[in-house]
């Protein structure tokens, strides 16, 4: 039997059961890890966002508050994050800062008040003997006169002493350079020292022609600073030496004496303001120590440094460089 047109057909089926309840649970766990993201990102963040807004309100309450009666006020790095402890450093640096200039400014008033008491306290004693007994007794007169001079003198010493440094500070201090022949300079201040000093042996030696560009009164100043003090610390018939030489590129003036000598530990403060070695016995050779600072001021100034060796009992030498430009074929030494 032949049967003609047949057709034939499959047909499948498939349980989906499984797939659907697999593409539930994936959607269920991509649904809670993203639900579970989100609030550990919304939660870090406002952590953060608190830390660091109250690192911010730290700072905010602290710069309100800063006075000359609490500068000793810091941030708190500890609880900073890494994006902000940069910036509770760079606050605690400028307090530091600004705490140390504001002690070293209230030093240097003190000391100059101090300063400026004694030879005030002197013209008033003796404006008070003048007042009862002087204008009968000529001695006292002519003895009341040389003291309030020498005081008043003295005090306008130390005045225009604190002017210059305040100048200084306060970035207004005027140089007037010029080039000129150092060794002429050097020249000048041994003549004059030999001149108005004759209980010490003023030894030299100067190398010719020696150029600075600078300003010539203000570095005979400094410089006339280091021989003085050579001269005030150094026993009566000792000798004080000044030199001038050329060292790589620089003008070198060397100042040696053989006097007491400065202590190792002293040597890092006897540029500082008011600083003296021996107080009383600078006192009484009418310092008020601010030679040095106004000396290392000027040096500065002009582009130099200075360098100090010392040894008590056995003398003092100070080493003042000045730049100079020089021709490449000039080589001089000390």
């Amino acid at each position: 039997l032949f049967v003609e047109n047949l057709s034939l057909g499959l047909i499948v089926y498939n349980d989906i059961t499984i797939l659907l309840i697999e593409i539930t649970v994936i959607g269920t766990l991509a649904i809670l890890l993203f639900a579970v993201s989100t609030l550990t990102i919304y939660l870090r963040g406002s952590y953060l966002t608190r830390k660091a807004f109250g690192v911010l309100d730290e700072l905010t309450e602290k710069a309100n508050n800063i006075s000359s009666q609490n500068l000793n006020l810091r941030l708190n790095v500890n609880d900073s994050t890494d994006e902000l402890i940069e910036i509770a450093l760079t606050f605690n640096r400028m307090m530091d800062r600004i705490e140390k200039a504001y002690e070293k400014q209230n030093q240097f008033v003190s000391d100059a008040s101090h300063e400026l008491r004694t030879p005030i306290s002197v013209i008033q004693g003796y404006a008070r003997m003048l007042d009862r007994w002087g204008k009968d007794d000529k001695d006292i007169l002519q003895e009341s006169i040389q003291a309030i001079k020498k005081e008043s003198e003295n005090m306008q010493d130390l005045v225009e002493k604190l002017l210059f440094i305040a100048r200084n500070d306060k970035d207004t201090l005027v140089l007037v350079k010029g080039r000129f022949n150092m060794s002429e300079l050097i020249g000048e201040l041994i003549r004059e020292t030999i001149l108005l000093e004759t209980n010490h042996n003023i030894e030299s030696h100067v190398e010719p022609e020696i150029m600075l560009d600078g300003d010539r009164d203000r570095i005979k100043q400094a410089l006339r600073i280091f021989v003085d003090n050579a001269l005030k610390y150094t026993e009566t018939g000792k000798i004080i030496t000044i030199k001038l030489t050329i060292e790589d590129n620089y003008a070198v003036v060397t100042v040696r004496d053989n006097g007491i000598g400065i202590p190792e530990e002293q040597l890092p403060n006897i540029f500082d303001r008011f600083f003296r070695v021996d107080a009383s016995r600078e006192r009484d050779k009418g310092g008020h120590g601010l030679g040095l600072s106004i000396a290392r001021i000027i040096v500065l100034r002009h582009g130099g440094r200075i360098k100090v060796a010392s040894k008590p009992g056995e003398g003092t030498r100070f080493k003042i460089y000045f730049p100079i430009d020089l021709p490449p074929s000039t080589s001089h030494s000390e």
